[in-house]
C-alpha cells in the first residue's frame, strides 16, 4: 500500500556504505523521475547519477547534512551514502515550475528507492560552486537538489510534536532520530 511505502520513506542520514547502490537501480529511480508529472510538460530537469567511491568522495564533502543536529557534521567514514542522484535544471528550459517538478521527482525517486529497500536524504544544503566545479557541470546547468542514497543504517522514528510546538528533528542515546509531525487536525483547516 502506498500508505506504507510512505512511512517507510524517512529521511535516512546514515547508511551502511559497504553496501552497494548499481547503476541500474539508480537509473530505475531516475526513470521513475522521467515518468512523473511535470509542469506545462517542459521536463527542465536533468540527472547525474553516482555509485562509484571516488565520484562519491568528490560529492560528499559538498554536502550540508541535519541542520537541527549543530553538534553532528555528518555521517563518517562506513556510513555515508553509497550513490547519489544531483538533480540539475536546465537553463535552456524556460521554467517558472522548477522547484515543483522537483519535488515531484524527488518524491518519486524516494519512494523508489523505499520500495527497494534504500532509504535516502534530499539535501539542498550544499556548496553549488564546488560541486559545479569538482564535477565539471556545464553552466547550462543549476544545482538544485542532491539525494543522497544508501541502505540505510538508522531508526527513524515518527512521533508527534509536543505541547511546545517544536517540530525540530532530535536523536536520543542509542542513535534513533526522531522527527516530530504535527497531528493531521493541526493541519486541516476547517
Amino acid at each position: 500500500m502506498i500508505s506504507e511505502l510512505v512511512l517507510k520513506n524517512r529521511c535516512y542520514r546514515r547508511f551502511y556504505q559497504d553496501t552497494a547502490i548499481n547503476l541500474d537501480t539508480l537509473r530505475e529511480l531516475v526513470n521513475l523521475a522521467r515518468l512523473s508529472a511535470s509542469a506545462a510538460n517542459l521536463q527542465p530537469l536533468n540527472y547525474i547519477i553516482s555509485c562509484d567511491p571516488q565520484k562519491n568522495a568528490l560529492i560528499f564533502p559538498n554536502l550540508g547534512w541535519a541542520g537541527y543536529l549543530k553538534d553532528w557534521p555528518g555521517p563518517g567514514e562506513g556510513e555515508r551514502p553509497s550513490g547519489y542522484i544531483i538533480i540539475l535544471e536546465d537553463r535552456k528550459i524556460d521554467s517558472t515550475f522548477t522547484k515543483y517538478d522537483c519535488g515531484i521527482a524527488c518524491q518519486s525517486m524516494l519512494l523508489g528507492a523505499a520500495e527497494s529497500g534504500l532509504g535516502g536524504c534530499l539535501i539542498h544544503t550544499l556548496d553549488r560552486k564546488n560541486l559545479q566545479k569538482v564535477l565539471t557541470i556545464p553552466h547550462r546547468y543549476e544545482i538544485h537538489l542532491v539525494l543522497a542514497l544508501g541502505k540505510p543504517k538508522e531508526k527513524v522514528q515518527i512521533e508527534a510534536v509536543g505541547p511546545n510546538g517544536d517540530i525540530k528533528y532530535w536523536r536520543d542515546k542509542q542513535a534513533v532520530h526522531h522527527v516530530p509531525k504535527r497531528d493531521l487536525d493541526d493541519i486541516i483547516i476547517p
